[in-house]
């Protein structure tokens, strides 16, 4: 509040007071709206989420709680949801947009406002607050006297690492992987502040760095206004990443769906100190195509194998990803044997815009690659579980280095399969499509072709294809006997 930004961001974990700060200075910058020339101080702000029952839920009730109807005027339940207040010299117009369906997003683009809040920000694109940024400051009009403080104002959780707000906040480096123009617009403008909370509570960690319990933060946010059992309460039975973002106010994924790895576990899977390079020993490469082209990059030694590191881009070409990718491979790796290449067996076929097959493509960059054995789901899918679940001499089958920071948010609960919006506990039956789908693709492709998952191809038979005979009725039952 000290702060006369543009735009402030403010980042903290649950119960810590962000969505009440937000709110009441909404009212207080209204406070401060100079008066026109019948000495009204008028202003309308939006406040912004990123769905309806959420909105209703979450925003509004917070927004009642602090200003409720029977003080401050009624509140209209009819979109766009509405609190018109008007207190002494005061009029303030407060509207409640979910961004949910497209005609909400043109809504938020014909409004002449003052200012803005955005809750729960690590949920809305980056486009839709650069929209908003473009609506504030025309309320009230100059020939009124003009808006006194115009403003756009967030709050959220932690987002991912890959999200733009950590970027802009400077918190993490933009990925080489990332193109110019993406970066160009994630530069934190000189009129832009963002702002961290103390985590709500502390790790202790043993003689040996694991995370052995948690203790309360003194120095946490709000501490007067919650129970001293909240957070120890509240982290009973939840997984350390879930931890981490709401509580520990660190950035991660929290998998809102159902994680397809459940063998999966960090404290073993994730190696604590760089994974040494075997010079001499096979580089094993994995490739999925398309416009978010993914890499990873393998060794394996006595039935382990080692994920050394990754390559995801974001809207780039196969062309453009195969010049990252030699730079990588020259990088890191020259010292290795020979480099083996995996890739998605869809890539042998040639696309409907361009004659040429992305096989064709790597050739042409000097990248041999060949198309793994399958693409069945089933196979790709057991060919890592079976890596999962595999112990050599009390050493996990697999280990990932750290560097490859998108494939083990993958395993953490990114790559998942979908809920349904369904009553009960219901799921796709294939993974989600999303940006950690293509690491996770490419991982499978390079196990399989180094040779996991071979028993369930051995298992595989062809398909037996039935000729049917004319006039045959496929809706039509035939018991014997009738």
């Amino acid at each position: 509040m000290k702060s006369d930004a543009f735009v402030r961001g403010l980042r903290g974990p649950v119960g810590s007071g962000k969505s009440v700060t937000c709110a009441v200075e909404l009212f207080r910058r209204a406070l401060e709206q100079k008066p026109n020339k019948n000495g009204v101080r008028k202003t309308r702000y939006a406040v912004v989420r990123n769905t309806n029952p959420e909105l209703r839920t979450t925003t509004i009730k917070t927004w009642l709680d602090w200003f409720p109807e029977e003080t401050y005027g009624r509140f209209n339940w009819t979109p766009p949801y509405t609190h018109n207040i008007a207190v002494g010299p005061v009029e303030m117009e407060v509207i409640f947009l979910a961004l949910d369906k497209p005609e909400d997003v043109k809504k938020l683009l014909s409004l002449e406002l003052s200012g803005a809040w955005i809750n729960e920000a690590r949920e809305i694109p980056k486009s839709i607050v650069d929209a908003v940024t473009m609506r504030v400051d025309r309320y009230p009009s100059l020939r009124e006297g003009g808006c006194t403080h115009p403003f756009v104002i967030m709050d959220t959780n932690s987002p991912e690492e890959d999200h733009w707000w950590p970027i802009m906040s400077g918190d993490v480096s933009p990925p080489d992987t990332m193109s110019i123009e993406l970066v160009k617009s994630l530069v934190r403008p000189s009129d832009w502040e963002f702002f961290s909370q103390p985590p709500a509570m502390n790790e202790l960690r043993d003689e040996e760095g694991n995370v052995e319990s948690y203790r309360q933060n003194p120095d946490r946010e709000n501490k007067a206004n919650m129970s001293a059992d909240y957070y120890p309460r509240i982290i009973t039975g939840k997984t350390r990443e879930w931890i981490n973002v709401y509580v520990l106010n660190k950035y991660g994924t929290i998998a809102d769906g159902k994680p397809v790895f459940t063998q999966f576990n960090g404290e073993v899977h994730v190696a604590r100190e760089p994974i040494p390079v075997q010079a001499g020993a096979p580089l094993w490469i994995g490739i999925d195509f398309g416009l978010t082209p993914a890499a990873v990059f393998a060794q394996r030694a006595h039935g382990r194998w080692f994920i050394l590191s990754e390559l995801v881009a974001q809207d780039m070409g196969l062309v453009r990803f195969c010049e990252m990718l030699r730079g990588h491979i020259g990088l890191h790796f020259s010292e290795t044997g020979e480099k083996i290449i995996w890739g998605d067996p869809a890539g042998d076929f040639r696309a409907q815009t361009d004659e040429r097959r992305p096989f064709d493509i790597m050739r042409a960059a000097g990248l041999q690659a060949r198309p793994a054995q399958t693409n069945d789901p089933v196979v790709r899918l057991e060919s890592v579980r079976s890596v999962l679940d595999r112990m050599v001499d009390g050493k996990p089958g697999l280990l990932i280095d750290r560097s490859a920071a998108t494939l083990i948010r993958a395993f953490e609960g990114g790559y998942q399969y979908r809920r349904l919006q369904v009553s009960g506990e219901r799921y796709t039956d294939t993974p989600n499509k999303n940006k950690y789908s293509h690491v996770s693709d490419a991982l499978q492709y390079v196990l399989l072709g180094g040779g996991e998952g071979r028993q369930l191809l051995q298992g595989q038979s062809p398909m037996k294809v039935i000729q049917a005979k004319a006039g045959f009725n496929p809706f039509e039952r035939r018991y014997a006997g009738r």
